[in-house]
C-alpha cells in the first residue's frame, strides 16, 4: 500500500507540472493541508519536504512554501555531457541551428586558450540550441584540426561527442571549466531570443583527451531564466 504522504506529493507535484499551481504560488498551510487531505500534520510536513527535496518549492520561514519555477532545465556544473546526452535527461525536443562551420587559423585568443602554434588549424563551430521555439543557447566551439581533421553540418547539427567517440575513437577524459555572467554582446543579441535580458551565463570549457592533451575549447551562453546550475558537494575533512 503506499504511503499517504506519497500520494498527497504526487498530487502536488502534478499540479505544479501541470500548471494548477503556478511558480511562486504559496502553497496552502500545513493546518489547511492537512483538512485538505484528511491526514496528520507529519504526514503533511513528509510531502512537503519530499516536494521541497525534489526542487518543486522552497520553504520560506515566516511565510510557508512557495512553488518554484519548474521550466528550468537543471544544467550539471561537474559532468562533461553533450547537448544531446543533457537533452535526453530533460525529456525536451530542442532543434539544433548551425550557423557556422569553417576551418580557420586561430586568432590570438583561441591560440592561447588552446596553445596552439600560429601553424595550427581549428574547426569553429557556431551553434543555437532551440527549446519550445525559443533560442537560449549560443555554443561557440573551437577543435584543433591536429586531433578533429574532419567535421560536417550533420555531425554538428546531432553530436559532435558522439562522432568524436564512436567514430574518431577519442577518449574525452575530464574538463575544465569556468562560469562567468556577462552582459550580452552583439552576437549573443543577433542569435539568441534575449529580448528583455541584460546577462547571459557562459560556461567556458578546456576539454582534455585521456593523455590530458588540450584540444577544445567551448563558450556555452545561455539566457539565464532557462537553467539551474547544479553540482554534487560532499565535505571532507
Amino acid at each position: 500500500m503506499t504511503n499517504k504522504y506519497l500520494t498527497i506529493y504526487n498530487e502536488i507535484a502534478r499540479q505544479i507540472k501541470s500548471g494548477e499551481i503556478p511558480a511562486q504560488t504559496l502553497l496552502p498551510s500545513e493546518n489547511d493541508l492537512k483538512d485538505q487531505f484528511d491526514t496528520s500534520r507529519e504526514t503533511i510536513r513528509k510531502a512537503l519536504n519530499l516536494l521541497s527535496q525534489n526542487g518543486y518549492i522552497q520553504k520560506v520561514r515566516g511565510k510557508g512554501s512557495i512553488v518554484i519555477d519548474i521550466s528550468k532545465f537543471d544544467f550539471p556544473v561537474s559532468g562533461l555531457v553533450s547537448f544531446k546526452e543533457l537533452a535526453k535527461k530533460m525529456g525536451s525536443k530542442p532543434k539544433t541551428n548551425v550557423h557556422e562551420l569553417e576551418l580557420v587559423k586561430p586568432d590570438s585568443f583561441i591560440k592561447k586558450q588552446l596553445q596552439l602554434s600560429s601553424k595550427d588549424l581549428v574547426w569553429k563551430v557556431i551553434r543555437t540550441r532551440e527549446m519550445g521555439g525559443e533560442k537560449i543557447i549560443l555554443d561557440k566551439d573551437y577543435l584543433t584540426k591536429k586531433f578533429v581533421p574532419h567535421l560536417t553540418e550533420d555531425i554538428c547539427a546531432d553530436s559532435i561527442y558522439q562522432y568524436l567517440e564512436n567514430e574518431l575513437g577519442l577518449s574525452i577524459s575530464f574538463a575544465k571549466k569556468e562560469i562567468v555572467v556577462e552582459e550580452p554582446n552583439e552576437e549573443d543579441r543577433a542569435l539568441m531570443d534575449l529580448e528583455g535580458f541584460h546577462n547571459v551565463v557562459v560556461i567556458k570549457n578546456y576539454v582534455y583527451l585521456d593523455d590530458a592533451t588540450l584540444f577544445q575549447y567551448t563558450e556555452s551562453r545561455h539566457r539565464p531564466d532557462k537553467f539551474r546550475f547544479v553540482d554534487f558537494a560532499r565535505r571532507t575533512r
